[in-house]
């Protein structure tokens, strides 16, 4: 896995070179993850863009003694720094350094106006330049190892949705709060760290609410209901999403859940290296229209997942870019009848040459349960 990390960093520093910097300051979490695999909670990092894979003489991590043993077996690979005020003890080493860092950039995004006045105080010397989002685009295509980690907690979810329809947690007298916690506790019992994110279980009309908080409402015969959820692995978020029908379904409900499919599948034809995102997302979108339901299909069609449960790109009217092999995408088109029950059928995939790699295996037939 260190050599992952190694790759990740490398690639970082051909950035930093055509943009002539001499190194950068890491200060978000996430992006010291991704580089690193340090998981504590105070950690900053810099990369030289100099060094090289096992010559990385100049790059040097940086936390806190709580985190100590940790650093030494997340991170043995790189030069390390004990020191509380991470930031701080960096800028301050690379400034005792000034000819090997003159143009020093820094993660303008994840820095506020105080912790500046605190760079800029110890960076005597050097010139502290603004370079946000280096590591976000680096992170938007995914490596194998990051793949893997989504496979397995796209894996995670599927297993833990057939386990509860199994055993009979979806059925009539249920809450969604029951229901929702059932999920999430198999979601772990089935390898997640935790969910990725608060699962959404939303019955009868409530399943026309997007983005609908579980409640004490009871699921009743002849519901639609529907479950956006996922699982963490590895710090890595799933995100899928199921609608299924509570006893046998009524004409409006096989309706809308045929052309939801039809929308879903369409979105994931479009998922070919080059294309605009904008173009993913009508592809999906123009289904639904042509069935006189635009208005009813209320948000954009997918997102980027990773190390974030929402990233880059945005598969949207107001996305902008084209994929490339090895993005991790969401494929989400729903329709939603307010007051009487909506679909959505969500999937987790990633972008290939030869077509979309599906991840999230779960049957997108309609479900009768």
């Amino acid at each position: 896995m260190s050599d992952a990390y190694a790759r990740r960093r490398e690639a970082l520093r051909t950035q930093l070179r055509e943009r002539g910097l001499d190194a950068l300051l890491v200060v978000d979490l996430l992006n010291i993850r991704y580089l690193t695999g340090f998981t504590g909670s105070n950690a900053a990092l810099v990369v030289h863009a100099a060094d090289s894979p096992g010559e990385e003489k100049h790059t040097v991590f940086c936390t806190d003694g709580r985190y100590l043993t940790q650093a030494q077996q997340q991170v043995p690979d790189l030069d390390r720094v004990i020191d509380r005020a991470s930031a701080i003890a960096l800028v301050r080493q690379v400034a005792s350094q000034p000819a090997k860092h003159r143009r020093t950039g820094y993660e303008s995004h994840h820095v506020t106006v105080e912790d500046l006045d605190g760079l800029a105080d110890a960076a005597a010397g050097v010139e502290l330049v603004r370079a946000p989002g280096m590591i976000e685009k680096l992170r938007i295509v995914k490596d194998d190892t990051e793949v893997e980690a989504l496979r397995m907690a796209c894996a995670a979810a599927d297993r833990a949705l057939a386990d509860l329809i199994e055993h009979g947690g979806l059925r009539p007298g249920r809450t969604e709060r029951e229901v929702a916690r059932e999920l999430e506790d198999r979601m772990l019992a089935n390898g997640a760290t935790k969910p990725a994110f608060e699962s959404i279980v939303a019955t009868g009309a409530h399943s026309a609410i997007p983005h609908h908080r579980p409640t004490d409402a009871v699921l009743q015969s002849g519901d639609f209901v529907k479950m956006d959820f996922g699982a963490l692995v590895d710090g890595y978020h799933s995100d899928m999403t199921r609608t299924v029908v509570l006893g046998r379904p009524q004409d409006w409900q096989t309706e809308i859940y045929e052309l939801v499919a039809a929308s879903q599948a369409a979105g994931r034809a479009a998922l070919k290296v080059g294309a605009d995102v904008k173009d993913v997302d009508n592809a999906a979108r123009e289904v639904i229209e042509r069935a006189g339901r635009g208005e009813e299909f209320l948000h954009g069609l997918g997102h980027g997942v990773g190390l974030q449960i929402h990233e880059a790109p945005s598969l949207s009217k107001l996305g902008d870019g084209t994929l490339s092999a090895g993005m991790a995408v969401t494929v989400e088109p729903g329709v939603y009848l307010a007051g009487k029950g909506g679909v959505r059928i969500e999937d987790t995939l990633v972008v290939r040459e030869a077509g979309p790699e599906l991840l999230t295996l779960t049957t997108k037939q309609l479900m009768v349960v």
